[in-house]
């Protein structure tokens, strides 16, 4: 805590804007990690199930997904199988739908990150050149190895502990934005993978329970 403040203090006016973003930042960060992990750990083995029991056993299918309905690809699963008896254009609809109201919660707080990462460099620049005008503003040529060369010292100081500090907190930020969103693109491309799937296998459920239909007339 010791060494937090006096980086706080080198730091001058911007340290404490840009502990506060580095204090945001880990937190979100935390959240995303839990929620990613989550979905990484359990999503694939509750599709592939929901999908071969889809293809036999709809029912059993929306059990084993309502049971999961925090992972996203579940809900968009299960927002598609309540149109059961529609149309493939409908079906293909409700997926789409389903689909883009998931987006929202898998990039959730992108915005967050992409501001921090571009306004804690801009804080470390405003920093610098405060701490800059410290310097100039104490540096006297006539009293050189006097008692206002502190003045110029605790300036540069400044100078250099703000920037660091704001290129180490958007770095930090950067690096988890970047993995999350490598994440999101993964997790789109399997739920675009997926849903395809689940729309053949409900063309197939269709083809079948008309053709019963149709045998069923045909037999009276």
């Amino acid at each position: 805590m010791q060494k937090l403040g006096e980086i706080l203090m080198a730091a001058g006016l911007v340290g404490v804007p840009l502990l506060l973003f580095s204090i945001v930042s880990i937190a979100l960060i935390g959240e995303r990690i839990v929620f990613w992990y989550r979905v990484n750990y359990r999503q694939s083995q509750v599709v592939k199930t929901s999908l071969d029991l889809y293809r036999d056993e709809p029912a059993l299918a929306i059990e084993k997904l309502q049971r999961y309905v925090d992972l996203p690809i579940s809900r968009i699963f299960l927002g598609a199988i309540a149109l059961e008896d529609g149309e493939p254009e409908e079906f293909a609809l409700a997926i789409d739908g389903a689909i883009q109201a998931e987006i929202p919660v898998l990039k959730r707080f992108s915005n967050i990150f992409d501001t921090i990462i571009a306004i804690a460099p801009l804080l470390g620049l405003l920093g610098t050149v405060l701490g800059l005008i410290q310097s100039f503003n104490s540096l006297n040529l006539g009293d050189v190895g006097g008692t206002k060369t502190a003045g110029v010292t605790a300036g540069i100081s400044e100078a250099l502990v703000s920037t660091a500090f704001g290129l180490v907190v958007a770095l930090f930020t950067l690096f988890f934005a970047n993995m999350f969103r490598g994440f999101y693109l993964r997790q789109l491309a399997l739920i675009q993978e997926c849903s395809a799937q689940l729309e053949l296998l409900h063309r197939r459920h269709l083809k079948r329970n008309r053709e019963g239909i149709y045998a069923t007339t045909q037999s009276r």
